[in-house]
């Protein structure tokens, strides 16, 4: 874990919308329902990030937005969207060393009513 005097590099992706197979009520199980997902990815920080720095110095932030979309497996059923938030923190954390923390944000689209924000936020450091 990190002290408050660390330095850290956040990598972004933000409102991303995704379908995803989930919930536990009967008429959500077998559709799946729009989530709007955000990840924020804390890395081990290099020394200095200078003009030719090179990418594996940092993290391609593509790779968190696959991680929501692309690496989320076909058919399967998440009950709870923090299954969901699980499998995207699990994925970043297999990605790459670098990465520290992971906080995913989820948004159960189909509950707002009046553009309210329903959902959860998950976050976890590296063992």
């Amino acid at each position: 874990m990190t002290s408050g005097l660390d330095d850290f590099l956040t990598l972004e992706v933000s409102n991303l919308d995704v379908d995803v197979l989930t919930g536990i009520y009967s008429e959500e199980t077998h559709l799946p329902q729009p989530l709007r997902i955000s990840i924020r990815a804390r890395l081990k920080v290099a020394d200095h990030y200078d003009p030719v720095t090179p990418l594996s110095r940092s993290k391609n932030y593509m790779d968190l937005k696959h991680a929501a979309t692309g690496a989320l497996p076909d058919g399967q059923h998440f009950t709870l969207i923090e299954a969901v938030a699980d499998h995207i923190i699990d994925t970043i954390f297999l990605q790459d060393d670098k990465v520290r923390h992971v906080e995913v944000k989820i948004v159960k689209l189909a509950l707002s009513e009046r553009g309210e924000e329903i959902g959860i936020t998950l976050g976890r450091w590296r063992k």
